[in-house]
């Protein structure tokens, strides 16, 4: 027996000691006995033919053992866009080769790579290689990549369109818009970020020839899916490639994917009979990994003459960057449809969204995919509309909060609850909005502005439907837990390991989990959505409850009792009304011995189970900041950050408020500081640096209040919604809201973020000028 439930209990993470003490492994930590190094040759320039290749100078360094091109790749298949929702043009998946053929369409599309002895060799060596070029016109923007006139990127896809989708009722929309009271409409950029995780992207391939079977370790979130994609592109069949994660550093949708440095590591592994390792530099990773958000939105919001919500009509122009990433154009359809409108009863949506071919970065999900730019949307124009209506933003929201549940939206998401109203009222009670006029007056006697902004946020948390997960009794009495999701710095090796010791009566300690490993598990969605105590714990307590199921029986047997006797409680079966009972892990042992079995039982209790779902979770909640601008210099400093979010039932709250802080702190990043910058004409990228790209510090950071409640959802068995992409969603425009507000004195009433200093400064200034 362990005592008290370990779930709801803030426990420390227990795959911190591991980190802390420099024994995390990751894929830079692992080498395998004659392995090569791979260097990919990228292209300096956005657009271009390639006019030719010389690798002759390259090919005589010492060491060198390969150089290719993408004629030696040729029969190879291109990296895949599986994306069927219904389009009203349909979606354009141009070839995108692990290698550029004939053309280059991004700084950074590779071009070849080089395979040497050594890191350093296969540097040398891709310098060495002289490709010839000749020039194309490029364009960086998605509007005017959609503008008559502007330069082509495929021949298939005419004026740069990639699809176009539509959902919601548009008749309905323009009915509400020409009776309404008042109209409030808004132009919006949510800006390109690079996602920068710690740890950029690595892989280590080897090739079995005797099996013809391949390995792939991967810096990666999402092994299956990976694997499936790369077998497909390869031609062989699934089962022969393992795709296995060791510690990953951090990925937040950037590492969900299959790249062509993947296909390129197996390919050469196979042609050169050694394993090769391929490790990702901070320049490649701004000029290669994908990259998120970028869309352009014009917006209008409706409400009747006592200020409740009519309709919201939305138009986005999304940036795809130069080829369709895997889930790229999901991220700007179907993910943001999901939430759009928010947290409000809008009895009328629609939203259409134009893709767009640039000379960029390819775009694909990023903490959030389309949740945090759908959210956006509407608390901005709420911030618009109550300035416009002369009506507190809090009671403006209030007023349109959903308090009916289920409540179906315009678009269709069936919500199963929350607390909206309750979020609200408790963050505005404790932000002290009653005073923030007193603490406004005092900043301006200090020569600054003061603002506090309100975003409320909708998440609707799923990520990939269905997955597995598996419990193993060692002989060693260890028990592994197995699921089909993963962690990438989350603390799943501790919440799984609260959920099973609770539910199993063991010790924490005892548990140790299996994930990012093809070979463990046949299936499984990976990471991605806020999905893995949804998901996966669910298909963990399912694993466990049929466990306990087999050993049930087992006992009854080994306690001469009929089995609806036996309980189960504390690690042990009992017979009830008698003091016979045995230890669970006493039932493990026996039953590996088929002797011991009743008729039908097979041996173990292993047991492995899918979990068949597409639930959605709904975590929601209310974010309030207060910013003080600096007039002279247009510097903002985030004064505070108060939080109320419902994540449903907490398994563990230490836990959660750690994603809350992580992904305020990249929606701080988004909204104040992080900007993508290609220059015009030339495709170039200008933020292509952390010199250049300015991620969030410490001192950017204020103290966070962070409110956790509790309203547990009926989705799955555990009560829990998603908490990895929350803070990402909620951020944004709770910071913007706040800047706005401390420079609604001067006239300013719309900026786009990020709200760098220079750029507040300008408005400051133009504001001044009128």
């Amino acid at each position: 027996m362990h005592g008290a439930p370990y779930s709801g209990r803030a426990l420390p993470r227990l795959e911190d000691a591991r980190f802390l003490t420099g024994r995390g492994r990751y894929v830079d930590d692992i080498d395998a006995s004659g392995q090569l190094h791979l260097q990919v040759v990228r292209s300096p320039h956005a657009h271009a033919e390639i006019a030719g290749i010389d690798t002759a100078a390259a090919r005589r360094l010492p060491g060198v053992h390969g150089i290719f091109t993408a004629a030696d790749l040729a029969g190879l298949g291109t990296l895949p866009c599986p994306f069927d929702l219904p389009m009203v043009e349909a979606l354009i998946v141009p070839p995108r080769p692990a290698l550029a053929r004939e053309r280059v369409r991004h700084v950074g599309d590779p071009v070849a790579f080089v395979v040497a002895d050594t890191r350093a060799i296969a540097r040398d060596a891709a310098e060495q290689v002289a490709v010839s070029y000749r020039m194309l016109p490029a364009v960086v923007d998605a509007r005017a990549a959609l503008a008559p006139g502007a330069p082509l990127l495929w021949d298939q896809a005419p004026g740069n369109r990639a699809f176009r989708f539509q959902k919601g009722d548009r008749a309905a929309v323009e009915a509400a818009l020409a009776r309404a009271a008042h109209v409030v409409e808004l132009a919006l950029t949510n800006n390109r970020v690079v996602p920068a995780p710690i740890e950029p992207r690595g892989a280590l391939a080897r090739h079995d020839a005797a099996s013809d079977r391949f390995h792939l370790l991967v810096a990666g979130q999402g092994v299956h899916g990976i694997r499936n994609h790369l077998a497909d592109v390869l031609g062989i069949e699934r089962e022969r490639l393992q795709v296995e994660a060791p510690d990953v550093g951090g990925g937040f949708g950037v590492k969900n994917f299959p790249y062509p440095e993947h296909i390129m590591l197996l390919w050469a592994a196979r042609r050169l009979g050694r394993p090769i390792k391929w490790l990702a530099d901070t320049a490649d990773e701004f000029v290669s990994a994908a990259q998120g958000r970028a869309n352009q939105t014009t917006a209008r919001l409706a409400l009747d003459g006592e200020g409740n919500f009519l309709a919201l009509d939305v138009a986005t122009v999304a940036d795809l960057g130069a080829y369709c990433s895997t889930n790229g154009p999901g991220s700007s359809t179907r993910a943001p449809s999901t939430a759009m409108g928010g947290v409000y009863t809008i009895p009328a949506i629609f939203m259409d969204v134009r893709g767009a071919f640039t000379n960029t970065v390819p775009i694909d999900a990023y903490r959030g995919a389309g949740k945090p730019e759908a959210n956006y949307i509407i608390e901005r124009l709420i911030d618009v509309a109550a300035r416009e209506l002369g009506i507190d933003p809090a009671v403006l929201r209030r007023r349109n909060l959903m308090r009916a549940f289920p409540y179906r939206s315009a678009l269709g998401m069936t919500i199963d609850g929350g607390r909206m109203v309750e979020n609200l009222d408790q963050a505005v009670a404790r932000a002290d909005r009653a005073g923030f006029e007193t603490r406004r007056a005092d900043a301006r006697r200090r020569g600054r502005l003061r603002g506090q902004g309100i975003g409320c946020f909708l998440e609707t948390a799923r990520g990939q439907p269905n997955e597995i997960a598996a419990v193993r009794f060692a002989p060693d009495g260890t028990i592994a837990l197995a699921t089909g999701t993963q962690s990438n710095g989350q603390g799943h090796e501790t919440s799984f390991a609260q959920i099973a010791a609770d539910r199993l009566g063991q010790p924490i300690e005892r548990f140790r989990l299996i994930q990012g490993d093809t070979g463990a598990l046949p299936r499984g969605g990976g990471h991605g959505g806020a999905r893995s105590l949804h998901m996966a714990g669910s298909a963990l307590v399912k694993a466990i409850d049929g466990a306990l199921a087999k050993g049930r029986a087992l006992a009854a047997r080994l306690l001469q009792a009929a089995p609806d006797t036996v309980t189960f409680a504390d690690g042990r079966f009992s017979v009830q009304g008698s003091d016979r009972s045995i230890d669970l892990l006493a039932v493990a042992q026996a039953a590996r011995d088929p002797a011991n079995l009743p008729d039908g039982m097979t041996p173990g209790l292993d047991t492995e189970i899918d979990n068949i779902t597409d639930v959605f979770t709904f975590p929601n909640g209310c974010h309030v900041a207060e910013v003080e601008v600096d007039p002279e210099t247009g510097a903002v400093t985030l004064a505070r950050y108060l939080v109320v979010d419902d994540f449903g039932r907490l398994i563990n709250p230490l836990l959660t408020s750690g994603q809350v802080q992580g992904g305020v702190t990249q929606g701080i990043g988004q909204a104040l500081l992080e900007h993508t910058v290609y220059q015009a004409g030339s495709g170039q990228l200008l933020s292509g640096s952390l010199m250049d790209y300015a991620l969030p510090r410490a001192d950017d950071l204020p103290g966070f209040d962070i409110t956790l409640v509790e309203w547990p959802t009926a989705a799955n068995p555990l009560g829990v919604k998603g908490s990895g992409q929350a803070g990402c969603i909620a951020a944004p425009q709770t910071i913007v809201n706040a800047v706005l507000d401390a420079l609604s004195p001067l006239g300013v009433t719309s900026l786009d973020m990020p709200l760098t200093a220079e750029r507040v400064w300008r408005a400051i200034r133009d504001a001044r000028r009128i």
